[in-house]
């Protein structure tokens, strides 16, 4: 089954610096290289649905300029449903600003412009797109009204409402309204207020959110699964880091489009958490993205090699 995910999700152009690491406040640095790259957690999440075999569909603003040209260029190229994203001329395409250091870590300054026109206006206009898909995938780079009215039409309609709550802000809007909940560590701690354990973080969502599920990504640890019966952590293969920007995106864009092709959850993290580990051997952010065949060779080649030793 080739399910279908819907993503409301920003489009943001990176201008991404390659430096030996983060500059002191005051400091100039001199980078060590430059590149510009398709970028927004929304996008990327997009394409890595996509590329996971997902019908993948994208709701979402763009300026009416040659960054939005190249966004809706990337759509077409990578087979992405555009009918659901809005040009405008009065307020230019979002910008990401990256620095990634050395080490591949990365932080990320964005300017939203026309992202942030995703009200709910927006999404009522474009809400037969959510009922069409098996899964609605969001993030907090767009307004939360908007984001809101998204999960009240795909809860209303059956679909399976996947957050990541980045960047980390309040979730009282939503409870009630989310199925699965996929925060980092940092916005799993921002969010409950505790450190001792995955385990403790996962159950005060579960009872903050009302969600049934949270997966917590660890980076290059992999991820912590739960469905508040059975737990798993999904132990991330020894990659050499190029680029972690994108990373936790493909992550959640693979295991989207896994739970909407009718995967369990645990199955589902195991492929998504391969997938983003495989990214950061890339530079760049959405088409860092693998393909389903690249994820499944990579697995095979790790369990072969587990086997010999």
């Amino acid at each position: 089954m080739n399910g279908r995910v819907c993503v409301l999700g920003s489009f943001m152009m990176d201008l991404i610096a390659y430096a030996p690491r983060r500059p002191e406040p005051g400091e100039t640095m001199k980078g060590t290289g430059f590149t510009i790259a398709v970028g927004g957690k929304g996008i990327n999440q997009a394409v890595a649905a996509s590329r996971a075999g997902a019908q993948s569909s994208m709701l979402g603003n763009l300026g009416m300029d040659t960054f939005g040209d190249t966004f809706m260029e990337t759509l077409t190229s990578e087979g992405i449903d555009s009918s659901g994203v809005e040009r405008h001329a009065e307020v230019g395409t979002g910008v990401g600003l990256p620095v990634v250091s050395a080490d591949g870590d990365n932080s990320i300054i964005i300017i939203s412009q026309s992202n942030d026109l995703a009200d709910e206006a927006f999404v009522q206009r474009h809400a037969d797109l959510i009922r069409a898909s098996q899964v609605l995938l969001l993030q907090l780079e767009l307004p939360t009204a908007g984001a809101v009215a998204a999960a009240k039409i795909a809860k209303a309609a059956g679909v399976k409402v996947v957050l990541t709550p980045a960047p980390v802000a309040s979730l009282d809007a939503f409870v009630g309204l989310i199925d699965l909940l996929v925060p980092n560590q940092m916005e799993a701690a921002a969010l409950t207020n505790e450190n001792d354990s995955f385990e403790k973080q996962a159950a005060a969502l579960m009872e903050k959110i009302g969600c049934k599920e949270v997966v917590i990504t660890l980076g290059s640890k992999g991820a912590y699964v739960t469905n508040g019966t059975l737990s798993e952590i999904v132990i991330a293969p020894p990659v050499e880091v190029l680029d972690t920007v994108g990373a936790g995106d493909t992550l959640c864009g693979y295991l989207s489009a896994k739970l909407a092709t009718g995967d369990d959850l645990f199955n589902a993290t195991r492929q998504a958490v391969y997938a983003a580990s495989l990214s950061v051997t890339r530079r760049g952010a959405a088409l860092a993205a693998p393909y389903a065949n690249e994820v499944d060779t990579f697995m095979s080649e790790l369990s072969k090699e587990k086997v010999t030793e």
